[in-house]
């Protein structure tokens, strides 16, 4: 037998067990590094939903909290009331005050705040609170503040750019069925991503008009114009926060799901 062949042979009878026990050592390792990655994105999820849904429970909270006691400012008025002379008091006479079960809101087409029943017919710390902060959006909108009216026509745009973007994402798979091209149903659902952008912008844009109805407007009404009692100053500050942040959950939410859908199209 050849030399070589011999050598040949006890080389690969020698390393043949140290094969297996990389091959086995490599093997061991694998199940913990999938653990690893699967602890990973729990933690990422629960962070995630962490930073979705905490500011709106925080929200709900310090607004439910402050609505007792129920009659704080009975002998001052309701939260409609003092919506209604702050209106007044700035010569805002065509902004009509009104009762909804839809939120509170300050409506630019309709020249019109609009409070809940509990804010609205309600004469707790929250009413009157919510209430100056509303009036704050019919301020801005009245003195044409540019952020204010930049988030009105982006949020009509918005509206029309979602319904794009249902039509779009419907479409894709209906694309590539007709053209067979792989970039044409790419496409569809690029134009629809780019539309649903438009509604995470508006939610970028929202959060500093909320901030300065609150701490541009509302604070500084109610404290030059002495509305609260004593020691209710600081604790309206953190309900006009609450007001301001009502949008953060929002702009989050959407900042994920078009992070989704731009991970889908790397693919």
């Amino acid at each position: 037998m050849p030399f070589g062949a011999k050598l040949d042979g006890k080389i690969i009878k020698k390393s043949q067990p140290m094969l297996m026990a990389l091959s086995n050592h490599g093997e061991s390792y694998m199940p913990v590094y999938g653990i690893l990655v699967f602890m990973l994105w729990i933690i990422l999820l629960i962070v995630i939903a962490g930073c979705v849904f905490l500011p709106s429970l925080w929200v709900n909270h310090i607004i439910n909290k402050f609505k007792q006691p129920a009659d704080r400012y009975r002998q001052q008025g309701s939260g409609g009331e003092l919506a209604r002379h702050l209106l007044d008091r700035f010569g805002l006479h065509d902004v009509k005050v009104e009762e909804t079960p839809d939120g509170d809101h300050y409506d630019p087409t309709a020249k019109t705040v609009r409070l809940t029943p509990d804010n609205y017919s309600g004469y707790s710390l929250t009413a009157v609170t919510v209430a100056a902060h509303e009036v704050g959006h019919a301020l801005q909108d009245s003195r044409g503040e540019s952020l204010f009216l930049a988030r009105q026509k982006l949020a009509r745009a918005a509206m029309v750019g979602e319904r794009i973007a249902g039509i779009m994402m419907f479409a894709a798979p209906v694309v590539f069925m007709l053209t067979r091209i792989p970039q044409a149903g790419a496409l569809t659902i690029l134009i629809g991503v780019l539309s649903m952008g438009l509604s995470t912008i508006v939610h970028l844009v929202t959060l500093p008009v909320e901030l300065d109805a609150s701490y541009g407007k509302a604070l500084p009404i109610l404290k030059e114009g002495n509305y609260l009692h004593d020691g209710d100053l600081k604790n309206a500050e953190k309900i006009l926060k609450a007001a301001a942040l009502t949008y953060v959950a929002g702009s989050l939410a959407s900042l994920l799901n078009l992070g989704r859908w731009i991970a889908v199209l790397r693919r």
